[in-house]
């Protein structure tokens, strides 16, 4: 595996410049570019979809009369939430998920017997349109903020911090976002090498995405029928 320094290098090699000797050279302009063209690459990626090495699983144990969770104490490292995956842990239903503002309002000044836990993303947090009232254990799904990992322990970082950080994505990838934004900050053209990096990360992204299995016989379980129930007698 590459560090960050390492890709650096070659991504010098490639522009015929000066290889950094390390990213964290403050006396030295190109250095601190390398360094500021890697975390603007590595940041992209993070944002760019919900990478499998990024998908994480986490929990919580709802509070009767507590509606609000915030991400940050149930998971430290959170990025984003996977859409249709909360899940109550002991049952075999699902939570809606996050509803509209026009669902919200409804659901929160309309009485109505409908069992379904709601919710919203809000500043951060899981909000609750109501709750069962014994405690019920939730899981879900979310994208982590991981760009790099430590080189001699592997733990997780949300920052590159040391030239020897070691990419949590592809080597390449990373070396081509890095070379069209070094040649954009150099004021150089940069379409051919910005069009060959998003040429790789799609395909790189699909090839990790499965794809899962077509039925083609027919099915007489028609759930778009049936609804979705919440079962929320939970033992947690």
């Amino acid at each position: 595996m590459k560090s960050i320094l390492n890709i650096s290098q070659e991504v010098a090699d490639l522009s015929a410049v000066k290889r950094p000797d390390s990213l964290f050279n403050s006396a030295s302009l190109s250095d601190s570019i390398f360094l500021s063209v890697a975390k603007s690459t590595l940041d992209s990626l993070l944002r760019y979809g919900d990478w499998p090495q990024l998908v994480r699983e986490a929990s919580f144990v709802t509070i009767p009369g507590k509606y609000y969770y915030p991400l940050s104490e149930v998971c430290s490292a959170f990025y984003s939430l996977l859409p249709n995956t909360i899940y109550i842990k002991d049952s075999k239903e699902k939570v809606i998920g996050a509803v509209t503002p026009d669902e919200w309002m409804k659901s929160k000044y309309i009485t109505n017997d409908d069992l379904n836990l709601k919710f919203r993303i809000e500043h951060g947090m899981i909000k609750f349109i109501s709750l069962p009232e014994n405690p019920v254990k939730i899981v879900f799904q979310y994208r982590a903020d991981v760009i790099c990992l430590d080189a001699k322990t592997f733990a997780e970082k949300s920052s590159v911090t040391a030239d020897s950080d070691l990419p949590i994505f592809d080597e390449y990838l990373v070396k081509l976002g890095m070379l069209w934004r070094w040649f954009k900050r150099s004021g150089l053209d940069y379409t051919e090498e910005y069009a060959e990096y998003e040429r790789e990360v799609k395909k790189n992204f699909a090839a990790s995405c499965a794809a899962g299995d077509i039925i083609l016989a027919p099915t007489t379980d028609d759930i778009t029928s049936k609804g979705v129930k919440l079962n929320v007698k939970v033992v947690c």
